[in-house]
């Protein structure tokens, strides 16, 4: 045999070597899924009867792959009690590990599974957010899009996009979330709205300081202060009021104004479409800048998914056919005489 002929039987014996190598190494660091399942089933129950029930198995099965797992080890995992277990320490150290392995694997799982769903879309916004900007304008999507499943989440709750199986969030804050898909909707600004009748009674804003006064606590966070001391000495009024009615949810404020009881410092996503159909009206046309706006967010590359890039191209539409509201508007910030 020639040096050639040795040199390459060499290389190709060494290769095999090397994969029968790999294939031994990772068999022992990686013991059975099936196994691993069941321990991890029985670490959380710490009850073998209730981890089968949980598998649809029978409990005798189950102990036995917590057993192929104890000797693929070579160490103990559960004690053995009367009419109980325990972890050991060995299984003390794994059961953390596992738990949270399982979680993250069947979570890929299910974000994979949605990538290849293209009829559905589930979306979480705020309640006020939804009741009174989504849920108007939804039948117009819907016909629009019939081939889209609408699913909605009215939460304050920051969901997690993986875990909780979320597509879309709608979220109002001052900075967009890192790592995310955003699109900034329009810029949130206050001002005072009110029925058509109330707005012939209090024909100016020194006018208002007599009318019944509706307070968002919903907006209490920002800053600095989008309240109605701070829209007063916006129009060059030092006026304070602390009287009225308040509520904890800006929509609940606005349908108290459409009721008549009083006039409300109306966030512009929660009162456009009112301000449009002419049920409130603006007639100050001073505004405040919350210095926040709401957001379309997504996963990086979800954007691209057919029923998100549907969804936030027809919010972006509906977003443009209010906007001549705040064209006639002047935005002052707060921060200017705050």
């Amino acid at each position: 045999m020639n040096m050639s002929l040795m040199l390459m039987a060499y290389k190709r014996d060494f290769t095999q070597l090397q994969l029968s190598f790999t294939y031994v190494n990772m068999h022992r660091k990686l013991p059975p899924l099936t196994a691993l399942r069941a321990f991890d089933a029985a670490a959380r129950h710490m009850s073998f009867a209730k981890a089968a029930d949980e598998l649809s198995v029978t409990p005798a099965a189950l102990s036995f792959q917590i057993k192929s797992l104890e000797q693929h080890l070579g160490a103990p995992l559960f004690q053995r009690l009367n009419r109980a277990v325990e972890l050991t320490e060995a299984g003390a150290t794994l059961a953390p590990g596992a738990a949270e392995g399982f979680q993250v694997l069947g979570q890929a799982w299910r974000t994979t599974q949605r990538l290849q769903d293209t009829q559905t879309l589930t979306v979480t916004a705020g309640p006020a957010f939804t009741a009174k900007w989504l849920a108007p304008r939804l039948y117009e999507f819907a016909q629009a899009h019939p081939e889209i499943e609408l699913r909605f989440s009215a939460s304050l709750k920051i969901m997690d996009f993986g875990r909780d199986a979320i597509d879309v969030a709608i979220r109002f804050s001052r900075e967009p979330e890192e790592n995310l898909y955003a699109v900034p909707l329009a810029h949130e600004w206050v001002a005072p709205v009110m029925t058509p009748a109330l707005a012939e009674k209090y024909p100016n804003a020194e006018s208002l300081k007599s009318a019944p006064l509706i307070f968002d606590d919903s907006i209490n966070f920002l800053r600095p202060k989008c309240d109605w001391q701070a829209w007063f000495a916006a129009v060059g009024i030092d006026f304070a009021p602390t009287h009225g009615p308040r509520f904890s949810q800006a929509d609940h404020a606005v349908d108290a104004a459409l009721a008549g009881m009083g006039v409300v410092l109306g966030r512009r996503a929660l009162v456009v479409k009112e301000v449009d159909e002419g049920r409130l009206v603006m007639p100050y046309k001073v505004a405040l800048s919350t210095g926040a706006r709401f957001r379309f967010l997504c996963p990086q590359g979800a954007e691209n998914r057919p029923q998100i890039r549907a969804f936030r191209d027809w919010m972006l539409h509906e977003i443009g056919k209010t906007t001549y509201i705040t064209d006639q508007l002047v935005i002052r910030n707060p921060a200017d005489w705050s």
